[in-house]
Order: C-alpha cells, then structure tokens, then sequence
C-alpha cells in the first residue's frame, strides 16, 4: 500500500449511450439504451435519462423496452467506440508509462510512475486535468477515482458516478470500506456474496469481524486469505501496462432457434471469418480453435482443437470448426453460436493449411456473408438496416436509422456538430440511400481548451470538499 492516493482509476459515464447521444444531436439528453434488439437482445450501456426508469445493463432488452417505451433503441457501433477510446487512452499515457486497460471506457493509470502525482494535492489536480482534456477532446465525462491502491481507486469513481472525481486520501480507508456490501470487494460474485450472506456477513466491517480463519473455512484458503487482506484495505496490485490477450471469438444470438442443420454449418463458417479478420486486425495468430454451441434448452457445449502451431488462416479455422462442429448434436434447435482461437502468438505457421485439408488443392477464398444466410439458396435479401446505424443520402448527406420495417426506413439526418436534424423515410431499397461509416466527435486539443483553468479551478473547490469522505455521487454503474 502507498502513503499516497497516486492510482487513478478511470471510468467513462454510460460510455456507449453517451458517445451515441454526442455522436446524434437529436438524442442529446434524452433516455438512450444501447445493446442487442432482437427479442433475445440484452441492454449493453443505458444513458443516465434512462436509468431514471430502472433500465440498466444486462437487462433483457424486452424489459427494457416496457420500462421505457420511448427511450430510443440503438445497436452498438463499436469501431465508433473504438475511435474515442483511442482519443481517451492517449491521454492517459500522457500522465504516465504505466496504463492499465481493463475495456473500451475503463483503465488504472499510476501516476507516481509518470511522476504526474506524489502527494494528495498534485494527485487531485491530475484527475481534475484528465476530466477536463477528455472533456476537451471527446465532449464527453468520465469519472475518477483516486487512492493508494487499484481496489480503492475503482471503488472512489464508482461513489464519483456521475462525471465527479473522488479521492480518498490514506488513512481513512477502513472507514470507507466498513459500511460498504460485500459485493463491493473484487472476487465477490453473486455466489460468493449468497454464501457470506447465509452465514450473517453481509457488510465489509463484518468480514474483518469474521476473522481470516472463519473466511477460509468458508471459502477456501486462497480465496478466505484474498478477501481478508481486502477487506483490511490491503491491495498491493501493480498497475500492468501490457495486459495479455488470451483468446480472440465472436459469437451471435439468434431471435429464433435454428433448427436447419446446413444453416448451423453456415453460420459456424460465417462466425470463423469473423474471428479470423479480428485476429489479423490485432496482427495475431492462436493454436486452439474453440466451438461454442448453446442449444434450445440453454444447455451449451464447448468443443476444442489444438493444432500444431499458431494461425491466422481463415480456411484452417473454418475447418478445424467444421470439424468440432461434427462432434456436436443440433437435434431440437441452437440458440447460440460462438468461435474463438486462443493459445496467442504474434506470428504464424505458413504451412498449416495442410493439416486442415493436406490432399485438396487450396481454391481462392470464398468470403462469407456477415449477414444471417438466408433458408432457401438464392432467396432474395432484402438490404437490413438498424437503429442507430450510419448512412449516407446522395442529396440528403449524413444521418442514422431511426427505425425500419414493412419495407420502409426511417432516417434522421444531421451529424455531430448539427443542429437536431430532419427526418425522412424511404423505401429499404432506395438505390441514393447507402451505409456509411460514423462521423468522428470533432473537437479541440488539451492544449486548444481555452479558459480550462478557471474551470479547473472551480471544479477543484467543488472536489475538495468529498476528498476523504468519498461521497461526490450517488454511485451508478457505467
């Protein structure tokens, strides 16, 4: 543990709704929820004005939706995401070497190895400059937690939540920690958190009362002798820089169970592509092709293979998949499909294609569609478009679906830095209406943010006030 809150913790606010409703002048402090919306989709991020109505992440969306009927239903644009967590994770490497990622919106930053912060007041003044240059260069808020150890840090911009920054200053850790749910240390999951419950320990200060023999006896020796030094404030995790990609995959729901064999097999080869293209976009290569099937009863199966060495060949994943798919009985329906590679390298083994087909001449690559296969071969598709998605008229310009169906789309049209704009709706045929790829939040620098000192001196004056007692917010997940 250090003699200063030098871990900052990072957490951007309702990331995904957030970056949406910049990104959509229209939607711009209204209830926005985003995440899967078919009839099996589940809620991925929902905006503040949303979750005034009890929607929140992790909820099926069909919950969601008779909760808050009116919020508007976006599918996630993660290359979007994507493109503004880049613009965030720069600026924590700015404050020092060491940046942890734990996600698109989330990170550790140790700012006495950057030598940012050694004490509690230049460790205050470096969260409120981060909050202000993110609020520069995205136009979006984030919240900071700041402590002499990861747990605590995560903890403090979780009391931050909404766009606050909460320092918790050493010695005052135990008090903070007491009162607190035991589902508020890390490890402790709903399972854990029911066995604690049954034996009458449901609060932080009530495991320090339990005693480290007792957690043990609960829960084992490693987990009992973790979760005690927890609950004591002892965490002398480092803050990592490179945290190791074990496993690359994609997986999809499906609105319907499938039933059709051959659209199973399509479909394990369409998901193989997809896993194979991440590979190559994060210039890796993995040993272990992973099948995972969950079928009409939620039953899921997990199949693997080992190959002999490291690839990234679309055609030796697909048939590795093919064949684990072999082993898996379909009978009654498939809710779910996922492939994945892991065992990681950063090169490949050019000659692998043999062992996936060592007697077939290789033929060019047949690219599969990202779209769901059709039933019937050579079945009219008719062009799909989602809430939220980008397009693009050839009179109109830039906007976004507002909503689709009996072969009409709905599309608003304006951009980032537009007023709310118009709507219109067109035939999903339309031949002038084309998808397109998301405009980027155009904003100043840092360095560009005129007056950013005042406002820093402000918002110092309104922190000071919680530094110790950890209380800027109501704490709101996301």
């Amino acid at each position: 543990m250090r003699n200063a809150p030098t871990i900052l913790h990072l957490d951007m606010d309702a990331f995904y709704a957030q970056a949406e409703q910049a990104s959509k002048p229209s939607l711009r402090g209204k209830a926005v929820v985003v995440g899967g919306l078919g009839p099996r989709g589940v809620v991925a991020t929902a905006s503040y004005e949303a979750r005034v109505f009890g929607v929140h992440s992790a909820m099926p969306m069909a919950q969601a939706r008779r909760l808050a009927p009116n919020a508007a239903y976006l599918v996630p644009r993660f290359a979007f995401y994507r493109s503004i967590s880049e613009q965030v994770m720069r600026l924590l490497r700015a404050l020092s070497p060491l940046v942890e990622p734990l996600s698109l919106d989330e990170a550790f930053v140790d700012l006495l190895a950057g030598e940012t912060a050694w004490d509690s007041e230049s460790a205050l003044l470096a969260g409120i400059s981060l909050r202000a240059d993110i609020r520069a260069v995205t136009g979006l808020t984030g919240s900071v937690g700041l402590a002499s150890c990861k747990m605590l840090a995560k903890i403090g911009s979780e009391q931050a939540k909404p766009d606050g920054l909460v320092l918790i200053e050493p010695g005052t850790e135990r008090a903070l920690l007491g009162p607190l749910p035991v589902r508020t240390l890390p490890g402790v999951g709903p399972a854990t958190g029911d066995h604690l419950r049954r034996a009458g320990i449901t609060t932080v200060d009530e495991i320090v009362e339990a005693g480290e023999d007792e957690l043990v006896r609960l829960l084992g020796k490693a987990h009992g002798h973790g979760l005690y030094a927890m609950a004591l404030a002892r965490d002398d995790r480092p803050v990592v820089a490179e945290r190791e990609t074990k496993s690359v995959s994609v997986e999809d729901t499906y609105d319907m169970d499938i039933h059709d064999r051959v659209r199973v097999e399509l479909e394990v080869q369409r998901l193989a592509d997809r896993c194979v293209r991440r590979l190559r976009e994060a210039g890796l290569s993995g040993r272990t092709i992973v099948l995972k099937v969950r079928r009409y009863d939620f039953s899921t199966l997990t199949r693997s293979e080992t190959l002999r060495g490291p690839t990234d060949d679309p055609a030796v994943v697909r048939e590795a998949a093919a064949r684990l798919l072999d082993s898996v009985d379909t009978t009654g329906g498939v809710r779910l499909l996922g492939v994945g590679v892991s065992g990681l390298a950063d090169y490949t083994q050019e000659d692998l294609f043999a062992q996936a087909a060592e007697d077939v001449a290789a033929g060019p690559e047949e690219e599969l569609p990202d779209e769901p296969v059709g039933e019937a071969a050579g079945a009219p598709v008719e062009r799909q478009w989602r809430p939220g998605q980008d397009v693009r008229h050839a009179e109109l310009g830039h906007g976004w679906v507002q909503g689709s169906g009996l072969g009409r789309v709905t599309v608003r049209f304006e951009t980032p830095e537009s007023a709310p704009g118009r709507v219109r709706t067109f035939r999903v045929d339309d031949p002038e209406l084309d998808p397109a790829d998301p405009l980027p939040l155009v904003r100043r620098g840092p360095a560009e943010a005129g007056g950013a000192g005042e406002a820093d001196a402000g918002e110092a004056g309104a922190v000071e006030s919680v530094v110790g007692s950890a209380t800027a917010h109501p704490g709101n997940s996301g």
